[in-house]
């Protein structure tokens, strides 16, 4: 099983109440909240291995030189002319490095790489790992990795954690009309403002899906908007021209990473914390009560 972390633990800071506290009065939601998901996905799914994928470089630079616009809206104000800052609320950021004690304390391996995304970082385990793999986000992205053959799907939050919607290779299909590698294609060319890109003009959703159902990929669909004899209409060829720079750099920047040089790690569930000494003191510290039970009910059962 391999966690979207920052997507988790932002779905636990915005469904949680932010009156879920420490004794000092410090909003503990995120914390508690990611807790409560990783023990009900331990409890549900009884995954052999976890790991806890992590954004070491939420914006990297090779992205940004390929697509400027990358993710720049979520740029923090505060940090021009500087190493690019993710906008957060207030009252999330100091709860990040509480969640990376906990976890390290746990036991739960906590796996990053400079310069690349969790994204990546799930891209490289995917294809790494032989056996059936559970992805856990809330990043439709990552549906690029759904594979059937290799047992690759992907588990969707849909509220809170306890409700999660399964996307293997059919449901995919049924939903979005690709498979996992032309959801990537479908990406780009549908575009996503949250993440800054801005696809083909005129390229919505559904046109992208019957463009790759006709062509098969994005390579396909470029080649026959230039010929002259395919049946792509007139208004189209002009858009895949207009788009042909974006269209040249962007399969970089949305496919997901699957090379990523990661350190050594050790992805076994802990059945008993790793740092018991620790754990007590930040749980004391934090008031991490309940979640943290349940948590380490499900890592011993």
């Amino acid at each position: 099983m391999l966690l979207d972390t920052s997507s988790l633990y932002f779905r636990a800071y915005f469904g949680v109440p932010e009156t879920v506290r420490a004794p000092d009065g410090t909003p503990v939601n995120a914390v508690r909240g990611l807790l409560d998901f990783i023990a009900r996905l331990v409890q549900d799914h009884r995954p052999d291995t976890l790991v806890a994928c992590m954004d070491f470089d939420w914006r990297p630079a090779w992205r940004v030189e390929l697509i400027p616009s990358y993710k720049a809206h979520r740029v923090a104000e505060e940090s021009p002319g500087g190493p690019d800052a993710e906008e957060t609320p207030d009252t999330l950021a100091p709860q990040v490095p509480v969640i990376d004690e906990v976890l390290d304390a746990l036991g739960i391996a906590r796996v990053g790489a400079d310069g690349y995304e969790a994204d990546d970082v799930i891209g490289t385990l995917a294809a790494r790992t032989e056996g059936p793999v559970d992805i856990v986000t809330g990043d439709r992205d990552l549906f690029q990795l759904i594979d059937d053959e290799r047992a690759i799907r992907v588990l969707y939050p849909v509220k809170g954690v306890g409700s999660l919607d399964v996307y293997d290779g059919a449901a995919l299909r049924a939903k979005y009309g690709v498979d996992g590698p032309g959801y990537a294609d479908l990406a780009l060319l549908r575009g996503d403002p949250s993440d800054g890109l801005p696809g083909v003009r005129g390229i919505g959703e559904k046109t992208a899906a019957k463009l790759l159902a006709d062509y098969g990929d994005l390579r396909g669909i470029v080649a026959a908007a230039a010929d002259p004899a395919s049946k792509v209409t007139p208004a189209q060829r002009t858009k895949f021209a207009e788009a042909a720079d974006y269209l040249a750099v962007a399969p970089r920047v949305v496919r997901v990473a699957h090379d990523v040089d990661l350190p050594p790690f050790d992805p076994a569930l802990p059945a008993a914390p790793r740092d018991p000494g620790a754990l007590e003191d930040l749980s004391e510290r934090w008031g991490l009560g309940g979640s943290l039970r349940r948590l380490l009910a499900a890592l011993a059962g």
